[in-house]
């Protein structure tokens, strides 16, 4: 390899590292690495060889959180652009590609309004409860597998999780209204978000940057969801006010219109917004954590000493072992958003403690939930119930005592930050093997009771 291969190569490996720190944008990153060769060209002329000039116009570029703080300020304009332009909006392909993309998510969300409302006219409720991700999950997936290109053959393939979640739902004799059932419908959605995911990534699941990827637009898709059902609910109630005072009842054509076609379209415009503004929420995601962080910590701690100073751990009832397991839900989802919003690079800090000590406060409220259930499996047997939260906080402790392990390992400078990552996305397919156990094994266990 020559001199200039060699530094050419060195400079493609460095943008390929500053475009994995998606705040900055295309546009910047070519001015960024125009900066760079003038720098380089400078100090080649003084007498430098290429790698030292390398080398040291790198070390004065700063560091990405110094670049992107300098290009905020400098170009501060820019965010209200990506407001509303696309990434690709200097490129002739990504101007054509906008009008085709809008279109296909708009198809994708009127679908998804259409399935939904045919659900409400044509299926009782539990059955509409249990059938929900059904009717919107496949549009969202259709969305990912042609903004990925994945071609026919992989596109049909993704069908095929959805049939057997249908026949699940719809041929197991549940009891309506029955625990089973009320199982089964909890976890589909989870089972059949990892199909989405595999659209996502384009059907690379093998790869971990692809899994995180997925992770951290999970969280920003849950971000612009609520953000959607905020701005959507105050502007029904202002509807509803404002037609209310003119003598005028709106509440049917809302029930029967509005209803159906939110939230399942939002659900669709959410995933749009998210991959046409990485840039501008990337921001969002560290503060997101940095903020909850330490207030989940708080409440977990507060939840463990209340439970042992109120009362004894053999009494707790059955609604406060699901909502302790829904915590436990919640702080993994945030564990796993700041590890994904996290640059992989930096140095062990103090919010990767509070991590750590997130997780061992989880952990703890985790083995007193689990010697909870295991008290009231003892004296009262199993149930379906029981079974699923058993279930759900082993495999939630096994994922928690590894990480902890883990993160305190790179806290002593034991290992990599790529090792915590790492095993964060080696454990979700165990969190859709979870969900699709307990639909599809638990109901009949127990006789879809």
């Amino acid at each position: 390899m020559t001199l200039d291969a060699h530094l050419e190569s060195r400079i493609a490996g460095w943008r390929s590292y500053v475009s994995g720190h998606r705040v900055i944008s295309p546009s910047d990153i070519d001015e960024m690495e125009d900066h760079l060769r003038e720098q380089i060209s400078d100090l080649v002329s003084v007498g430098l060889t290429a790698d030292e000039a390398f080398l040291v116009a790198v070390g004065r570029m700063g560091s990405l959180d110094e670049i992107s703080r300098e290009f905020a300020q400098e170009h501060y304009d820019r965010l209200w652009k990506q407001l509303v332009l696309t990434r690709d909006a200097g490129h002739e392909s990504g101007a054509l590609r906008r009008p085709r993309e809008l279109a296909v998510v708009l198809a994708c969300a009127l679908g998804a309004g259409l399935a939904v409302r045919a659900g409400v006219e044509w299926l009782t409720d539990s059955a509409l409860v249990r059938n929900a991700a059904l009717l919107v999950l496949p549009f969202l997936t259709l969305y990912f597998a042609w903004k990925r290109d994945m071609g026919p053959r992989k596109t049909a393939a993704l069908a095929l999780p959805f049939g057997a979640a249908a026949v699940v739902l719809n041929v197991f004799p549940f009891e309506p209204g029955g625990v089973t059932e009320i199982i089964a419908a909890i976890h589909a959605p989870v089972a059949l978000w990892f199909v989405v995911g595999t659209a996502y990534v384009g059907g690379d699941w093998r790869s971990h940057r692809r899994r995180m990827d997925f992770v951290r637009f999970t969280g920003e898709w849950a971000v612009y969801l609520a953000l959607l059902a905020l701005g959507g609910g105050v502007l029904m109630g202002l509807t509803a006010g404002a037609f209310g005072a003119l003598g005028i009842d709106v509440e049917p054509f809302f029930e029967q219109w509005i209803l159906p076609f939110g939230p399942a379209g939002a659900i669709v415009v959410a995933a749009w917004l998210v991959e046409a503004k990485q840039e501008v929420v990337e921001n969002i995601a560290p503060v997101l954590t940095r903020v909850f962080t330490p207030i989940t910590i708080v409440m977990l701690a507060a939840l463990f000493v209340a439970v042992i100073a109120s009362r004894s751990v053999v009494t707790v009832d059955r609604d406060l072992l699901i909502l302790m397991d829904l915590i436990l839900v919640l702080v993994i989802g945030l564990l796993l958003y700041s590890i994904s919003a996290r640059d992989p690079h930096a140095a062990p800090n103090v919010f990767d403690l509070l991590q750590v000590v997130l997780i061992a406060a989880a952990l703890a409220v985790d083995l007193l939930m689990l010697t909870a259930m295991a008290t009231r499996i003892a004296e009262f047997g199993f149930t379906a119930n029981k079974v699923t939260a058993l279930g759900l906080n082993l495999v939630l402790m096994v994922n928690l005592v590894w990480a902890a392990r883990l993160g305190v390992a790179f806290l002593r400078g034991r290992s990599g930050f790529s090792a915590v990552e790492r095993w964060q996305t080696r454990y979700l397919p165990v969190y859709c093997g979870w969900a699709v156990l307990a639909a599809v094994a638990i109901p009949p266990l127990f006789r879809f009771v």
